[in-house]
Parts: C-alpha cells; structure tokens; sequence
C-alpha cells in the first residue's frame, strides 16, 4: 500500500491542494503499478512560522522580501582639499 507523504506550507487553495492529491495518485498507480484504492496521500501543511532553513523562518524571509532594506550611500558633500 503505497503512502504519498507531503509537506509544505499552508497557503494554498482547496482546489490547489485536491488537484496535487489527484496528480500525486496518479503518478503513483501509474509508476509502480499500484492498484488505486491502494495508494493513500497525505498533504500536511505547516504555518510558516513553524518552519525555517538556515535559522530563518519562511514568515521571516516572506517579510524580508515585502520590506526591502534601504542601502547606505556614502555622503559626498564632504570635499577634501
């Protein structure tokens, strides 16, 4: 009995999520020849608060990409002479 197991963060819609369910399914019963009512999927979504890769959240990265940070330009009033 084949398990499909998924995990990603939430986000998606129902209709999203339903299609990859169908599409995972799919590509089982076809790729190892499994008998349909035999493959099970499960789609686990996780907040991106609860995940993180390099000590960085997907919220913190996610909030890092909608706030740019502003770049120091040196000031070039000052002359020297």
């Amino acid at each position: 009995m084949p398990l499909v197991e998924v995990t990603m963060v939430e986000g998606r819609t129902p209709e999203q999520l339903r299609s990859l369910i169908h599409a995972l399914h799919e590509a089982v019963v076809h790729a190892v020849a499994a008998p349909p009512e035999n493959v099970r999927v499960v789609v686990r979504e996780v907040p991106p608060t609860h995940w993180a890769a390099g000590d960085v959240t997907i919220s913190e990265r996610l909030a890092d990409v909608e706030t740019p940070t502003r770049v120091s330009v040196p000031d070039r009033t000052e002359r020297r002479g």
